[in-house]
């Protein structure tokens, strides 16, 4: 299988600020040129752009190439789900979403260590396993985001789990949070193939700081940033796809181009990245990479937009103190009607499904300070 995969999780829009306009024309030729490089792997959720990622998937691919010629990916929202029955009619409306009859592979969605009990006390594992049995899945497996013991219980308790999907970047390799590296080992002890999300940090590896641009132009000119980060992930043994959410022709373009007969990075390029990740790391404020499960997971009740708070916040610091234009298009955002970042409740309802285990409502009382700080005009 080629490396490569299409994640349906930042389609381009119509409307930058409505995640359900998603501009199909455009997404059927990405769709097309992605294909025609010989690439096959769909991946989509449930919840992916406000719940609307899966029927595009449906018209997009399904409606348009024979279904042999292609790969779905699609994942159970064990955080949404609280029964048996819940589930079994959220599997079978996502095949109506789609269009098809099984799915390539299926997984379960986010799987923490609440959602995996969660999971067996709705005896939703063995109902996936009904249908691994009876051909509407062709491979279980499931995606996660806790830490490396938790994963090694999973796949011991349940050996019958066909492959994993984890967070692999080299920003995150060594993270003691993310895991990115030990969970990476976990399933090579296991033998279970890794499907790899997240590879560019959701964009932040592909807008890297200039003194990090410079070490990597001063190795290959004219490698991407983006490029040097799905590079690190493919170039590991034992994985299988790795996804990137291409949100235009430009992203996938590249992609392809050096994706399709892609060499493995040498050790020493690997220790060049070893040492932007260093240099990248001091520059981060707040590590969002934008996934918004915060906002469409669980819904915020005072309909604060976090992720693009935290962008702003994120640039605001990068600044240097000066955050007079993000502190205009914050005010911007708030007028077209979400709330404030000084009005969370610190419920933390979003935490529970953040991926990068951010601690949001604490992090929102710095937003709001930077972001509604008054001018010293």
């Amino acid at each position: 299988m080629n490396k490569l995969g299409f994640g349906f999780m930042r389609l381009p829009l119509t409307d930058p600020d409505d995640q359900t306009k998603i501009d199909l024309p455009l997404t059927e030729q990405m769709v097309d040129a992605f294909f025609a490089a010989g690439f096959t792997y769909c991946d989509t959720a449930w919840m992916y752009h406000k719940f609307m990622s899966e029927p595009t998937v449906g018209r997009a691919v399904v409606s348009r190439y024979p279904r042999e010629s292609f790969t779905i990916a699609s994942k159970l929202p064990l955080g949404m789900i609280h029964s048996h029955e819940e589930g079994v009619e959220i599997f079978e409306t996502q095949k109506k979403k789609l269009g098809v009859d099984y799915f390539d592979y299926y997984l379960m969605h986010n799987m923490v260590h609440e959602d995996y009990e969660k999971a067996k006390e709705y005896d939703l594992l063995s109902f996936a396993r009904e249908k691994r049995a009876s051909g509407e899945i062709r491979k279980l497996g499931f995606s996660c985001h806790d830490t490396a013991d938790f994963l090694d219980r999973v796949l011991t308790e349940c050996p019958w789990f066909e492959f994993v999907q984890l967070q692999i970047n080299y920003l995150d390799w060594e993270d003691e949070k993310i895991q990115s590296r030990k969970c990476y080992e976990v399933c090579v002890k296991h033998g279970k193939p890794v499907i790899v999300m997240e590879p560019v940090k959701g964009g932040t590896l592909a807008n890297v700081p200039d003194p990090v641009r410079e070490l990597l132009r001063s190795v290959h000119p004219d490698w991407s940033p983006a490029s040097w980060a799905l590079r690190f992930a493919a170039s590991l043994p034992g994985v299988q796809t790795v996804l990137s959410g291409m949100s235009n022709m430009e992203q996938l373009t590249e992609n392809i181009g050096f994706m399709k007969d892609m060499e493995p990075l040498t050790a020493e390029e690997m220790a060049v990245l070893e040492r932007a990740a260093a240099m990248i790391k001091g520059t981060i404020s707040i590590p969002c990479t934008g996934c918004r499960y915060c906002v469409e997971e669980n819904s915020c009740p005072m309909d604060l937009s976090i992720p693009r708070y935290f962008a702003l916040y994120n640039l605001a610091q990068l600044h240097g103190g000066d955050a007079e234009q993000e502190k205009a298009q914050y005010e911007e955002i708030v007028a077209q009607g979400s709330g404030r970042a000084s009005e969370c409740i610190g419920c933390r309802a979003c935490e529970a499904v953040c991926p990068q285990r951010i601690l949001i409502s604490e992090r929102m009382q710095e937003v709001s300070g930077v972001l509604e700080g008054r001018s010293n005009d």
